[in-house]
């Protein structure tokens, strides 16, 4: 296993932090319990290694205003980096990254009056995005 950069970290939790952000604004009035959603998953706590050192040190991402849907692209993109740099440097770490970011994402999504179809079809681009390429 290889030691990932500060920017390499980064990108893991702009990918994870964004798409928890992703879920939350497919339901309005959901953003004000993105970070208390995310800083409370169990999946970030009962994960290790890597992924845990990635998302819980270091700086929070900046996520771009989404005026006009600019976020989605930054976030799926940076979850296709993450894999990619993963699969890299900590191939062992993989599946945990993807389950991370899909159970948060799943909990935030039931925060709020279960899950809406809006918050699902997110959260299945989510999963696109993290899967492996063909």
């Amino acid at each position: 296993m290889q030691r990932l950069t500060a920017e390499e970290r980064l990108t893991l939790k702009m990918g994870a932090f964004g798409a928890v952000s992703l879920v939350a604004n497919a339901d309005p009035g959901m953003l004000a319990l993105v970070r208390e959603s995310f800083a409370a998953s169990g999946a970030v706590a009962g994960s290790g290694g890597v992924v845990r050192e990635a998302l819980t040190s270091g700086p929070l991402p900046e996520l771009p205003p989404d005026p006009a849907g600019e976020t989605e692209p930054v976030v799926l993109s940076a979850l296709g980096r993450a894999v990619a740099i993963l699969r890299e440097k900590a191939p062992q770490d993989v599946a945990t990254y993807r389950e991370v970011v899909l159970t948060a994402a799943g909990q935030v999504a039931r925060a709020h009056r279960g899950v809406a179809p809006a918050e699902a079809a997110v959260i299945d681009r989510i999963r696109d995005a993290l899967a492996e390429p063909a």
